[in-house]
């Protein structure tokens, strides 16, 4: 999929599972948002070939839409009219809906239900999103940041909500800037960055370094030119170094007394003063931050 002289998404290829979790992550501009509109059937692919519970979403547009649900980040909601009014107003276009009431206290939207969907907070119009992508019973669910703008407390009810519709056998592709959420929720994670894939995995397999352990380093001013390649020599062959960003370090290898010993004399070496010193696996955050150089941003 192009845009003028710009190619969003190039020549990406993934595959997604039924009744799963299944994240999209990439920093702005990798196409994430260009691909589920392609999926939902908002935008045509230039090239290639997207099918959807074996439909075509644009060619069999209308045998696909009453099997899917989709919350969009504009949400698709009227300026004037009430939350609850809205959520009615969608589940009358279904066959089957779920229960409108049930709904709404799962997702606290009794508390502003009466409320003009413009006066609404950014976290309510999230929630209010998410009912309208659900309450039709759909097979596949597309959310786009489904808990931007949620406290805490929202958030985790969310999940709770999806785990729930993947265990009746509904499939959930979600983008999120939460990367926690990702690692959380997803039975599978699809990385892309300049409309490409990356790599793709469940959070474990993104996550571990084979038996290897990992110490994450962080100092407290950026790191001299060629510290990655100069701690690599300090710690031999067995070990990986990779920077994340201008403080910090990723170390992949032996995580023992001999390791840390050698880190700490190498900070003293280099003058740079450790900021904090962890041991243990690495986050999705630090897959990320490898493969991109760049930080997820909302």
């Amino acid at each position: 999929m192009s845009y003028g002289d710009k190619t969003a998404v190039d020549g990406l290829s993934l595959a997604v599972d039924r009744g799963s979790i299944t994240a999209v992550l990439g920093p702005n501009g990798a196409g994430k948002t260009t691909t589920l509109e392609t999926c939902e059937g908002y935008r045509r692919p230039h090239s290639g070939r997207v099918r959807v519970l074996g439909l075509d979403p644009i060619a069999d547009r209308r045998r696909l839409l009453p099997r899917i649900g989709v919350m969009l980040q504009g949400q698709g909601a009227w300026s004037g009219v009430r939350a609850m009014e809205m959520l009615r107003h969608i589940a009358r276009l279904h066959a089957h809906p779920l229960d409108v009431d049930m709904l709404s206290d799962r997702l606290g939207l009794d508390e502003c239900g009466r409320t003009p969907y413009r006066r609404l907070s950014g976290g309510q119009q999230q929630r209010l999103g998410l009912a309208m992508a659900l309450v039709g019973r759909p097979e596949i669910v597309f959310v786009d940041e489904p808990t931007a703008g949620m406290d805490p407390a929202a958030r985790r009810t969310t999940w709770e909500l999806l785990r729930e519709m993947r265990a009746d056998g509904v499939t959930v592709v979600l983008t999120t800037h939460y990367l926690e959420e990702a690692e959380q929720l997803a039975d599978r994670v699809h990385i892309i960055d300049h409309g490409r894939l990356i790599a793709s995995g469940s959070p474990l397999e993104l996550t571990r370094g084979g038996t290897a352990a990992t110490i994450r380093l962080v100092v407290t001013r950026p790191f001299p030119p060629g510290a990655p390649d100069s701690l690599r020599i300090a710690l031999g062959d067995a070990t990986e170094v990779t920077q994340l960003d201008e403080r910090s370090l990723l170390v992949i290898g032996p995580a023992d007394s001999t390791t840390l010993a050698r880190v700490s004399h190498w900070c003293e070496e280099q003058g740079v003063l450790p900021e904090s010193l962890t041991l243990g696996r690495r986050s999705l955050e630090d897959v990320f931050l490898e493969l991109t150089g760049r930080e997820l941003q909302p």
